[in-house]
Parts: structure tokens; sequence; C-alpha cells
């Protein structure tokens, strides 16, 4: 069997749907397995580029893509990214939903909206996409799945059931205009009609592919320090996009899994609210943010920009059990003279190595850095590791050496082509 699974290691946006695109071309299944259209991911292909919220970053390969059960759907969101792509002349026949996977209501946006509204200096910097309350539900045990598609009569109970409830909380609580019941049910039916085709139980079908030898290759979004019990807590998303998260999210054992491939940002970036021990507030951190064009697929919001955190790097390749690191956006370093590397945190005179579950504590944390030097070449057309500079190939070295996992592939710019494999994956 031929399991991997890919995940980020830092904030997110690390460029994982370039990885997961690269990867697809040989594998037979790619999986998305946790995360909603909150995260996008950028694939570039001879210059064109294709932002992906909800679909696999492999659908423009011909294997079989898979919205797994630990994923929530927003079905509107879903069929419009299924036409943006047919009408660029991509097939998406390949494509299929868990019927576990769990429904985004409107009444889940709105209350996401509501909720980040209201929140005054609470506020975590939701996308408000419905994510937080549609995996709430599920917790709650009131979510809507997408096996009630597939009966309306089963859906139309279950939504008037809830409609109600949220309505109250809606209008009394947040003094806002209830949502009307005929407008969803009308809208949810013709989702349904559109997508019933693609539901299937994916558990029987991923797991015979990866018992068959078949390579199939797990999506995550977002990253370990937005995951839900090991990020920056309550500035995390909803779910677990770490190599744990597979088992849960696609219904495998952990024993299936084969690899697990780390990506890793050459410099540190984050979107929304939290605290970012590295963050560089000044023109240097603006100056890194326009050459790696650092906004968000999806909002288009800022990131804000760092030296690289390998207090981070180190806890996240613990916790997921890295076999391999993918290096992305190195080529951006390119120019900026001495580099830094934050080794360590100094948190109220106290030295940590690993990263402190108090966020106010994180907060205060002041980032001990090693410097190393930098190169001015442009590496953007190298293709093989030898021929890069020899300072990009230290900074590459000691950031083995402090993770303590090897790296496997390093990116040079966003193309599909624009890689040097070191070792093969």
């Amino acid at each position: 069997m031929a399991g991997y699974v890919v995940v980020g290691t830092q904030w997110g946006d690390e460029g994982k749907g370039k990885i997961i695109d690269v990867l697809a071309d040989r594998a037979d299944y790619v999986v998305r397995f946790q995360g909603g259209n909150n995260a996008g991911h950028t694939v570039v292909v001879n210059g064109e580029k294709f932002i992906l919220k909800l679909l696999p970053s492999g659908v423009l390969h011909g294997g079989t893509c898979i919205i797994g059960p630990g994923v929530v759907v927003d079905p509107k969101v879903l069929l419009d990214e299924l036409a943006s792509l047919e009408s660029r002349g991509a097939k998406t026949d390949h494509v299929l939903i868990s019927d576990r996977a769990h429904v985004i209501m409107p009444y889940h946006v709105k209350l996401d909206e509501l909720k980040e509204a209201n929140a005054g200096d609470m506020k975590i910097g939701t996308t408000k996409k419905g994510i937080g309350p549609c995996y709430a539900d599920k917790i709650w045990r009131d979510g809507i799945r997408m096996v009630d598609l597939l009966d309306m009569d089963k859906f139309a109970k279950k939504l008037k059931y809830n409609l109600a409830a949220k309505n109250e909380i809606i209008t009394k609580i947040y003094g806002a205009e209830p949502l009307d019941y005929d407008k969803i049910l009308a809208d949810y039916t013709e989702y349904a009609n559109k997508i019933r085709h693609r539901i299937i139980d994916s558990i029987p079908v991923v797991n015979k592919a990866l018992d068959e030898n078949k390579l199939v290759l797990f999506e995550g979004a977002q990253a370990l320090m937005l995951d839900i019990n090991y990020g920056t807590y309550p500035f995390v998303t909803s779910s677990s996009p770490t190599t744990g998260g597979v088992t849960t999210g696609a219904g495998v054992s952990p024993r299936k899994i084969d690899k697990g491939i780390g990506v890793m940002k050459a410099y540190t970036t984050r979107v929304g609210e939290g605290p970012f021990v590295t963050e560089l507030l000044g023109e240097f951190g603006e100056k890194i943010r326009q050459i790696g064009g650092e906004y968000g697929a999806v909002t288009g919001r800022p990131r804000r920009c760092g030296w690289l955190d390998l207090v981070v790097g180190r806890y996240a390749t613990m916790i997921n059990g890295l076999t391999d690191i993918v290096i992305t956006k190195i080529d951006v370093l390119s120019g900026l003279g001495t580099l830094k590397i934050c080794t360590a945190y100094e948190v109220d005179g106290k030295r940590y190595e690993t990263v402190p579950a108090d966020t106010e504590m994180l907060s205060r944390a002041i980032p001990i850095y090693e410097e190393l030097p930098g190169w001015d070449e442009d590496i953007t057309q190298i293709k093989n590791y030898e021929d890069l500079p020899e300072n990009c190939k230290k900074y590459l070295k000691r950031i083995e050496e402090i993770v303590g996992c090897q790296i496997s592939v390093v990116s040079v710019g966003p193309d599909r082509s624009q890689n040097i494999h070191i070792r093969e994956i």
C-alpha cells in the first residue's frame, strides 16, 4: 500500500496545493480529509493559475478525487468551483463526495458573520464561511450530512428543526433578520439534484485502493498551528489538519499511512488574529509580502510575514511524525541579505524550545535568532540541488538539523515545474 499525507507545518499558505498537484501526477486517488472552503490551494500550470477551495488539488490530473468524511461542504461553493473548472476546459467527472461529509448551511454562515462582528477585541479572524458553526453542529449532533441530500424528505425535516433553533439565536441574541425556510429548502433541493450522482460511501473505496497498493494522496488544508488541539487556540480552525487527522477525516487506519510530507515555507506567514513570534511589522515585512505575493487565496487578505520559525517547525515535525519536508518559496529570500531563523523563544526570562499552550504567554515571546548569510542569485530556473548557491544550501541544511527531518523537495517558483528534487518521495 502507499498512503501519503501532505500537511502544512506553519499557519497554512505554505504552498501545499502546488506540492499536491506535483505528487498527484502519479496518484490513483487524492482525498481531502478536513476543512472547508475557508482554505485556498493555488496551482499554477504553464503560467495559468487555479485557486481551489473545496476540490482536492489533484483535480487537474486523472486520479479519482474525493472530498472526504471530515470535510464540511458548502454545496453552492462546490458547484461554482466545478463550473469554473469546466469552463476552463478541465474535467470534473472524477470528483466524488463522501456521504458522511457535513453540509454547510446558510445559518452557519450567518452565525459565523454575526459572532465575529460582535466579538470586539475577542474576534479570532474567521473567514466567515460557516466552517466553525458547521463543525459545532457536527459535534452537537445536529449536523446535516451529504447522505441527507439523497432523501429530501429527511433533509426538510432536519432543516425545519435546525432553522427554528438557529433563527432564535439570530433574532433574539443578535437582533438580525431570520432566514427563510422555503428559500433554503428550494436552493438545497436544486443543489442536491446537481451533486447527488457524486455522493458515495468513500470509506471502502479508499481502503480498497490502499489494500491494492495504489497510491492514495491525502490532502490537508490549513496547517498544524491552526489545529483545533495543537494550534494557537482560540485563533485556530475547527478541525485537525495533521497526519493524525487523516484517520478520522478519511476513515483509514494509521497503519496504512506510509509517508507524512510536511510543507514548510522558507519564511513564516499567517492570516488573521493571534500570536506570531517572528512577525516583521516594518518595511522589511512588507517587502517580503510584496516579493512573495502574500495575500490570501480565498479572502485576498494580506498575510502577516516574518522570519522562519523553527520552534514551530520542530513542533510540527514531532506531532505529525514527518518523513519528508518540502521547502517552498525559498526564491523569495534571494537578495535579502543576512537571514534569520528562530530556534527558541524567551518568555519572561525563560527559554522555550517548544510552543507554549498559553496564547497570552506566546504573545509575549521574544524570538531567539540564529543568523545565516544570504545569497543574491536568481534561483528560479535551477533544476539541480548542486547548482544552488552555497549559502542557500547551508540554509536548507540548517533547517534539517534543527527540525530533525530530511528535505526532499525544494520549490523555487510557483509553477508545477519549478522544483528541485533532492530525494524521491
